[in-house]
C-alpha cells in the first residue's frame, strides 16, 4: 500500500512565523533521499534549504513558487513506500445515455445524427425525461479522470467519434456544454427562459450599446483617436462629455517616467504594474517586511540619542598600508573599517555598561558579558545586520577574516538566521557610499550602534599648522533608557581616540 507523508513548512529560525517558497529542487515524480535539498524558501531573515525527511517519490508539490505560506503548512508529499502493492482499480460503472447529456445536446458516442433529432436527445413525453432526471440523481457517477468542471448532475461525456448532429434545417448542431438550452421534444413545449438567461441577454445589449455623445464630442473624439465605447460618461443621462473624451486622451499619452528602470530591476520582479503603467506595487515580505517591523519597533520603543565626533583619522590610514604590505596580512582584505572594528570593541571593554540591552518585559537591563560585533550589510535582497560571535576574541588577522566572510555570506543572502540573532552592538559603514554621517536606529535587542562615515582629504590643524588630514566623522546612537549621555559621549570618544592614534590600542588592549 501506498504511504502518503506530507510535510510541514517548519520553523526555519527563532520564532518565524511564515516564508516564501522560493525554487523546488525536485519535481513530481522524483525519487528523494533523506536530506537531499528538495526546497529553498525565503524567511524574515535570510535563504534556507530545507531537506527532505523522508525518502520516496514525490507525489505533489503542495505550494507553488513565490507563494508566502505560514508555518506548519504542508508544502510536499511523499510517497514513502511507492513499491507497495496497491488494489487494482475498479471498472467505472456504466453510464447510461440519458446520465451524461450536457445541456446543449451532446451527441451520443459514434452517432451520425440527422433529419429531425438533436443530437443525442432521443425523443419522448415530459414522463420519460422525469424518469431519466430521476435515475441521474440516484446512480452513482464515476468521478472524471482528469477532475474536469461538469455540470451537477451530469456525468462526463465520452469524446464523440463521430461528426456533429444537425438540426432539421440541415445546419450543424451547437455543443455548449457550458449554456444551457431549451430542448423541444414531439410531447414537451419548449422550455421558458429563465431570469439569469434574460440577465445575461440584458448584459450582452448593455455590453454592446454604443456610447451617447453630441456631434460635436464625437468629432473631437475621432481627431483624438479616442474610443466613446471605453469611456465611463459624467454627463447628464450617461452622456459623453468633452472633458471625458480630453480626459481618456491624456491618459492614452505616451509619458517619460523619471524613474522606472526597465527590466533588469529586481526589486519590481515581483510587483504588479498598474493600468496606466506608472506605478508598480510591490508586496512587502521577507528581510524588508522583517526590517521594517524592526525599525519600527526600535524607533517607538527605545528613545534615541546620537552624539557626533569629527576625528583625524591619517594615522590610521597609515596603518592600513602598511597591514596591506605586511605579509601577515597577504591572504585578508584589510580597510579602515577593521580598524573601526577593533576600536569599538576596545571602548566596549572599557565601558561595559553599554553592552547590554533593556527587557521591556521583565523591566530589566541586562548586560552581556560578550561582544557579538554586527556589521551592516546592505544586500540586493535589503538591509541584514548579522554579528560575528565572540568577536572579542579574535585578533586582527582573524577579525578581518570574519569580516569578509560575514560580508560575502550576507551578499550572496546565505546568512542563516542564527547569524543575525543575539548581537551586542553594531557598526553600520555609512562611509562605503560616500555618506559623512548620519543618526542610526539601532538594532533591536542591542543599546548602541556606531555609523562610520566616508574618510576624506580635507584641511585640517595640525600641531598648530593647517594641513591636508584624513578626517571622518563618528555618530553614535545609543538607547537613553539604559545608557546615559555620559555613558555614550565616553565610548564614543574612546573609539574616535584609537582611530585617531592606533597605538592607544597596544595600552587598552
Amino acid at each position: 500500500m501506498p504511504t502518503f507523508q506530507q510535510f510541514p513548512l517548519p520553523d526555519a529560525g527563532e520564532g518565524l512565523t511564515e516564508a516564501e517558497i522560493v525554487a523546488w529542487h525536485v519535481a513530481v515524480g522524483d525519487t528523494v533521499e533523506v536530506n537531499q535539498t528538495i526546497v529553498e524558501i525565503e524567511t524574515a531573515k535570510s535563504l534556507v534549504d530545507l531537506p527532505s525527511p523522508w525518502s520516496g517519490v514525490v507525489t505533489r508539490l503542495m505550494v507553488e513558487p513565490g507563494q508566502t505560506v505560514d508555518v506548519g503548512t504542508p508544502i510536499i508529499e511523499v510517497d514513502t513506500d511507492p513499491d507497495g502493492a496497491a488494489p487494482a482499480d475498479e471498472e467505472p460503472p456504466a453510464v447510461t445515455a440519458a446520465a451524461v447529456q450536457p445541456s446543449g445536446g451532446a451527441v451520443e458516442h459514434g452517432h451520425r445524427g440527422g433529419g429531425d433529432r438533436h443530437a443525442g436527445v432521443e425523443p419522448g413525453g415530459s414522463d420519460e425525461i422525469a424518469a431519466a432526471r430521476a435515475d441521474r440523481a440516484v446512480a452513482p457517477q464515476p468521478e472524471p479522470a482528469a477532475r474536469e468542471a461538469v455540470l451537477v448532475g451530469y456525468g462526463l461525456a465520452e469524446p464523440a467519434t463521430g461528426r456533429r448532429g444537425r438540426t432539421a434545417d440541415g445546419s450543424p448542431a451547437a455543443v455548449t456544454p457550458s449554456a444551457p438550452v431549451a430542448v423541444t421534444t414531439p410531447s414537451a413545449p419548449a422550455a421558458v427562459a429563465t431570469p439569469s438567461a434574460l440577465a445575461a441577454t440584458s448584459s450582452q445589449r448593455e455590453a454592446t450599446r454604443h456610447a451617447l455623445a453630441k456631434p460635436p464630442v464625437r468629432k473631437l473624439a475621432r481627431e483624438l483617436g479616442v474610443d466613446l465605447d471605453s469611456i465611463s460618461p459624467t454627463g447628464p443621462g450617461g452622456i459623453v462629455t468633452r472633458e471625458d473624451v480630453l480626459g481618456r486622451a491624456a491618459q492614452a499619452e505616451a509619458r517619460t517616467l523619471a524613474t522606472y528602470p526597465g527590466d533588469d530591476a529586481p526589486w519590481l520582479a515581483s510587483g504588479t504594474v498598474s493600468s496606466d503603467g506608472r506605478q508598480t506595487r510591490v508586496p512587502v515580505k521577507s528581510v524588508r517586511k522583517r526590517t521594517a517591523e524592526a525599525m519600527v519597533t526600535s524607533a517607538f520603543t527605545a528613545p534615541h540619542v546620537t552624539v557626533f565626533h569629527t576625528v583625524d583619522v591619517t594615522k590610521t590610514m597609515k596603518l592600513v598600508e602598511r597591514l596591506r604590505a605586511d605579509r601577515e596580512f597577504s591572504d585578508v582584505r584589510v580597510t579602515p573599517l577593521l580598524i573601526a572594528a577593533k576600536a569599538l570593541m576596545l571602548a566596549v571593554r572599557r565601558h561595559p555598561e553599554i553592552n547590554g540591552s533593556w527587557d521591556e518585559a521583565t523591566q530589566e537591563i541586562v548586560y552581556k558579558h560578550y561582544i557579538n560585533l554586527g556589521i551592516a550589510a546592505a544586500t540586493p535582497r535589503g538591509l541584514v545586520v548579522p554579528n560575528m560571535k565572540d568577536a572579542h576574541r579574535l585578533n586582527l588577522k582573524d577579525l578581518a577574516s570574519a569580516l569578509a566572510d560575514l560580508t560575502a555570506t550576507a551578499r550572496a543572502g546565505k546568512t542563516s538566521p542564527t547569524d543575525m540573532s543575539d548581537g551586542t552592538i553594531t557598526i553600520t559603514n555609512v562611509g562605503v557610499f560616500g555618506i559623512d554621517t548620519g543618526t542610526p536606529i539601532i538594532n533591536p535587542g542591542e543599546a548602541a550602534i556606531l555609523a562610520f562615515g566616508a574618510i576624506r582629504e580635507q584641511p585640517w590643524v595640525h600641531k598648530g599648522k593647517i594641513r591636508i588630514r584624513h578626517v571622518t566623522q563618528l555618530a553614535l546612537s545609543f538607547d537613553h533608557r539604559l545608557v546615559d549621555g555620559a555613558l555614550g559621549s565616553q565610548v564614543l570618544a574612546d573609539v574616535a581616540r584609537v582611530l585617531h592614534d592606533p597605538s592607544h590600542g597596544l595600552v587598552w588592549g
